[in-house]
C-alpha cells in the first residue's frame, strides 16, 4: 500500500495545475483534508515538511510514508494548488466494540488476549490488513484440536463518527473422530498394550463417556511421549518413533493415525558415576539415586534421581541447581554408563518475604505460619511447608508464592506470597425437614478471623423441634509465640429427646469450659481441656437398658422428681493433620484421637469416652479435580467405679448416635442404633373371688420402641469419589464440591446381653434384636454437593439406603443453608 502511494506521489509530480510541477517549489501553506478523529496538530507532527521548505519528489514520498507510519490512515492523496500542499486522507476506523459469537472451545478472555498482541482492542484504530492473519491463526488452532471444518469470519459494522463494531463469527463444528490408530514396527509389546498407555482412543463403547476419541494434536504429542517413556523405562534406550502420519477422511470428520516405531534392544547400566560439586553431601546424594549397576536402564528412575537431588539441594539454599545425566552408550555389549553431573549453583538467601491479597487478615497472622525465615538460605521445602500452613487456615481460598531475584544481587531473592481471602465470618440460618423430626431451624454467628487476628469468636443460637441451645466460644490459636492456643466456651441447652427420634426424656444443661493446646511438631498437636456441666434430667421413660441406672440415682420418696447431675470433666486430644487445605482439601490425612473422663469424687457420674476420627484424601488426577476420600470414625464409652455397690455405666444422654448428614447420610438423625425395650408383666385369671394374678417373668410381654436410645460403641466409615462438578466453570473449583459416596456404620451397646431375655416365649424373644452385635451395619449411597455460596455454606445430599434394620427412618434428600458476611 505504501509503495503504491509513493508511486502515486511521483506520478502526481508530472500532472497539470492541480498536481505537482516537475520542478521544486517553496511551500507557502499546508492543508490536511478528511480529518474526523485525528486532530490537525497531531497529523502535522507526522508530516516532515514545514511552510517555507523547498519541496521535491523525495520529500513528498517521505511525507506520505510518515503519515502511514502514524497508523491513523488507510488512504492518503497529495495535491498541489499553487504553492499550497494539500493532503487528502481517509482515517482508519476506530474499534467501538468487539463481539465474539459462536466460540465454545475458546473463552472470550483468551481471544481478547490473542487480539491484544495484534493491537486489536476497543479504542484502537482498525488495521484491516491483520484481520486475515487473525482468522487464519484461529482456524489453525481449531485444526490442532481436530476441528478441521471450523471457520472464522470477521464482520465489520459501521457506526457514526468513523467507528465500527468488529464481530468474529465462529463456526466451530465437531472435532474429527479417530477412526483407527495403527502402530507399525512393534514386536515386543502388542498394539493393545501400547494403546492402553495413551489417552487417544477409538471405537469406544457408548457408555465410556470419558473416552478421548476426538483427535487433538497436543494430545497425540503427549501420547507419543508416553509410548516412548514406556520403552525407555524398560531399557530400550534406542527406541524411536520414526514418523507419524495423520490422514483425514474426505469429509474431514474422521482421522487415521499411524505411528512407525523402531524398538531396538534392552540396555543395562554398566556404571553410575557422580561428578561436580555435591557441597559435602556426597554419600547422601549417592544414596538418593535408585540407579544400580547391572540393572536395566530406566528413564523414569534417571529423571527421579535428578529431581530428588535438586530437591535435596534446594533444602540447603541451592535454589537453582543443575542436575543432568549424561550417557555413554556401548552398542556392542548393550550397556550404558550413566554420568550424573551436579552443579548446585550459588547458595541463595531470602532478602524479604512479602504478602499481597490479605486485605482483612493482618500480616502477623501470615508471618507466624512461615517456616521460611528472612535472612536464612532459601529452602523450597520450608516454602512449601509455609504455603500449606497458610492454606490450612479456613479464611484463605488459595495461596501462591514466587521468588524474585533482588536486582544487582546474585545470591538474594524476595519471596512474594499472594493469598486470596474467603469469607471467614458467617451468619448461619439452617433449615431442615425430616419425615419424623419435622422442621428444624438454627441461627448463629461465627467469625474464624476476628478483626483479622486469626482468633475465632462464635455465638450461636439454635432452635429445633427437639432442642434449643446457646453457645459462646473464643479461641486464640497463638496465645504464645510458640503456637500454644487458649480458648473457652459457655453454653446452655434444652434437649427433648422424644422429638429427636430418641426415647423420651428432657435434659436441661449449662456449663463452662477452657482448653489449651500445644504443638508437638509441624503436623501434630496436643490439647487439654477442663469443663463443668450441670444437667437436669426429667420426664424420663424407664426402659430395660437404663433400669439399673434409674434405680441407683432416683429419689425413692419421689420417683418422678428431676435427676440432677454435676460433672467435672477432663478432656484430651492428639491430632495429626497433613491436609493441603483447610477448606475442601484434596490431599493428605487428618487424624484425631480424643478422650473425656469425669473426675472421680467431684462428679456425680463417673464415666469415660474415647473417640477416633480419621480422613484420608488421595488425588487421582494431577489437577486434583478427581480425588478419593476415605473416612473412619469410631467411639467407645463406659462407666468406671461404682455407686452403692452398683457398677457405673455410661449415662444414657452421653450415648453415641448415628444418622443424618454428618454421620450416615440417607438415615434420619439419631435413628441408627439400639431401640428401647419395654418389658411388661402379663396377668392370668386367679382363683374365683381373688382377681387376676401376675404371670411368671418368662410370660412377660415385650414392646420395642420406634425411637433409638443410642449405644456406648460406634463405628462409621465411608468412601467418596470427589469429581468435577458438571456444567460448572473451573473458577468455581474452590467453592463447589461434588462427590459420590457410600456410607456404612452402626451404633451398638456392649453392655446389652440378649441372653437375659432367653427365658421369654419365642414370639416375645424374637422381637428383640441383639443390640450388642456390631455387625448390624447400615449402608447408603448417593450424591453430595457442597457450595460455599455468597449466602454461606450449602450442603445438598441425595442418598438411598442400601441396607437397614427394622425401625430405621430414612430420608432421600437433606440440605442446609447459611449466610456469610
Amino acid at each position: 500500500m505504501i509503495i503504491k502511494k509513493l508511486a502515486l506521489a511521483v506520478l502526481l509530480g508530472s500532472v497539470g495545475s492541480q498536481a505537482f510541477a516537475a520542478n521544486e517549489f517553496v511551500v507557502e501553506d499546508i492543508e490536511v483534508e478528511g480529518l474526523q478523529r485525528v486532530a490537525l496538530g497531531a497529523a502535522l507532527t507526522h508530516i516532515p515538511v514545514s511552510v517555507g521548505d523547498q519541496l521535491n519528489e523525495f520529500r513528498i514520498a517521505q511525507s506520505i510514508k510518515s503519515l502511514y507510519k502514524s497508523g491513523h490512515f488507510h488512504d492518503i492523496e497529495v495535491l498541489r494548488e499553487g504553492n499550497s500542499l494539500i493532503f487528502k486522507v481517509k482515517e482508519r476506523e476506530t474499534i467501538s466494540e468487539i463481539v465474539f459469537d459462536g466460540n465454545d472451545d475458546i473463552k472470550d478472555e483468551q481471544l481478547q488476549e490473542s487480539l491484544d498482541g495484534s493491537n486489536i482492542r476497543v479504542g484502537e484504530t482498525l488495521d484491516r490488513s491483520v484481520l486475515t492473519g487473525i482468522e487464519t491463526g484461529l482456524e489453525d488452532f481449531y485444526h490442532s484440536v481436530g476441528k478441521y471444518n471450523a471457520k472464522v469470519t470477521t464482520q465489520i459494522a459501521r457506526l457514526p463518527r468513523n467507528r465500527v463494531i468488529l464481530t468474529f463469527e465462529f463456526d466451530e463444528g465437531d472435532a474429527a473422530a479417530i477412526e483407527q490408530i495403527n502402530i507399525v514396527g512393534n514386536e515386543l509389546f502388542s498394539d493393545a498394550e501400547l494403546l492402553n498407555r495413551i489417552e487417544l482412543t477409538y471405537d469406544s463403547p457408548w457408555w465410556n463417556f470419558m473416552a478421548q476419541d476426538r483427535y487433538q494434536k497436543q494430545t497425540l504429542q503427549g501420547d507419543m511421549e508416553s509410548i516412548e517413556s514406556y520403552y525407555l523405562d524398560r531399557g530400550y534406550l534406542r527406541f524411536n518413533i520414526d514418523s507419524t502420519q495423520v490422514s483425514m477422511t474426505p469429509n474431514k470428520e474422521g482421522v487415521y493415525i499411524t505411528m512407525n516405531v523402531t524398538e531396538g534392544e534392552q540396555y543395562k547400566i554398566s556404571a553410575v558415576e557422580f561428578m561436580g560439586d555435591m557441597v559435602g553431601y556426597d554419600n547422601t546424594i549417592k544414596a538418593l539415586a535408585p540407579l544400580r549397576e547391572g540393572e536395566l536402564y530406566n528413564a523414569a528412575e534417571v529423571t527421579y534421581t535428578e529431581e530428588m537431588i535438586s530437591k535435596f539441594l534446594g533444602r540447603f539454599g541451592y535454589a537453582y541447581p543443575k542436575v543432568q545425566t549424561g550417557t555413554e552408550i556401548n552398542d556392542e555389549d548393550k550397556t550404558v554408563k550413566l554420568i550424573v553431573n551436579v552443579d548446585p549453583g550459588k547458595r541463595v538467601y531470602v532478602n524479604r518475604i512479602n504478602f499481597t491479597g490479605n486485605d482483612v487478615t493482618s500480616e502477623e497472622v501470615l508471618r507466624r505460619e512461615m517456616r521460611q525465615m528472612e535472612g536464612s538460605w532459601l529452602s523450597n521445602n520450608l516454602l512449601e511447608q509455609s504455603k500449606i500452613r497458610i492454606q490450612r487456615l479456613p479464611y484463605f481460598e488459595s495461596v501462591e508464592f514466587e521468588t524474585t531475584p533482588v536486582p544487582g544481587e546474585e545470591d538474594l531473592v524476595d519471596v512474594d506470597f499472594t493469598v486470596k481471602e474467603q469469607p471467614s465470618g458467617s451468619f448461619t440460618a439452617g433449615i431442615g425437614y425430616g419425615s419424623y423430626s419435622g422442621l428444624s431451624l438454627n441461627a448463629g454467628i461465627q467469625q474464624n478471623n476476628f478483626l483479622g487476628t486469626g482468633n475465632r469468636l462464635g455465638f450461636s443460637i439454635n432452635t429445633m423441634r427437639f432442642s434449643k441451645s446457646a453457645n459462646i466460644t473464643y479461641t486464640d490459636p497463638y496465645f504464645t509465640i510458640d503456637g500454644v492456643s487458649l480458648g473457652g466456651n459457655i453454653f446452655f441447652s434444652e434437649f427433648d429427646a422424644g422429638r429427636a427420634n430418641l426415647v423420651a426424656y428432657n435434659n436441661t444443661s449449662y456449663g463452662i469450659g477452657a482448653n489449651v493446646g500445644y504443638p508437638i511438631n509441624e503436623y501434630m498437636r496436643l490439647n487439654f481441656g477442663l469443663g463443668y456441666k450441670n444437667s437436669d434430667i426429667s420426664n424420663l421413660q424407664t426402659y430395660e437398658q437404663i433400669k439399673n441406672f434409674n434405680e441407683v440415682f432416683k429419689d425413692p420418696d419421689d420417683p418422678d422428681a428431676k435427676l440432677n447431675f454435676e460433672t467435672y470433666d477432663l478432656t484430651a486430644s492428639l491430632s495429626r493433620i497433613t491436609l493441603n487445605r483447610g477448606t475442601f482439601p484434596t490431599q493428605g490425612t487428618s487424624q484425631v484421637l480424643s478422650g473425656k473422663v469425669t473426675l472421680p469424687e467431684a462428679s456425680d457420674v463417673e464415666y469415660f469416652k474415647v473417640k477416633y476420627d480419621a480422613k484420608y484424601y488421595k488425588p487421582l488426577s494431577r489437577d486434583h479435580s478427581w480425588t478419593f476420600l476415605a473416612r473412619f470414625e469410631a467411639g467407645y464409652g463406659n462407666g468406671y467405679g461404682d455407686v452403692n455397690g452398683n457398677d457405673q455405666l455410661l449415662p444414657f444422654w452421653e450415648n453415641f448416635r448415628a444418622g443424618g448428614a454428618t454421620t450416615l447420610r440417607g438415615f434420619e438423625n439419631n435413628t441408627v442404633g439400639p431401640r428401647a425395650i419395654y418389658r411388661r408383666p402379663s396377668t392370668q385369671p386367679g382363683l374365683p373371688g381373688q382377681g387376676s394374678e401376675i404371670s411368671p417373668p418368662n410370660q412377660d410381654a415385650i414392646a420395642i420402641s420406634r425411637q433409638s436410645v443410642g449405644g456406648n460403641a460406634m463405628a462409621i466409615a465411608g468412601i467418596e469419589l470427589i469429581v468435577p462438578t458438571p456444567f460448572l466453570d473451573e473458577s468455581y473449583t474452590n467453592s463447589v464440591r461434588s462427590s459420590l459416596f457410600v456410607d456404612a456404620g452402626n451404633v451398638w451397646d456392649t453392655e446389652f446381653n440378649l441372653s437375659d431375655y432367653s427365658t421369654l416365649k419365642p414370639e416375645e424373644f424374637n422381637k428383640i434384636a441383639d443390640y450388642s452385635d456390631p455387625m448390624r451395619i447400615r449402608t447408603s449411597a448417593g450424591l453430595s454437593i457442597q457450595w460455599l455460596s455468597p449466602m454461606g455454606p450449602m450442603i445438598f445430599n441425595f442418598a438411598k439406603r442400601l441396607r437397614s434394620e427394622d425401625g430405621d427412618d430414612t430420608e432421600f434428600f437433606s440440605f442446609n443453608i447459611g449466610k456469610t458476611f
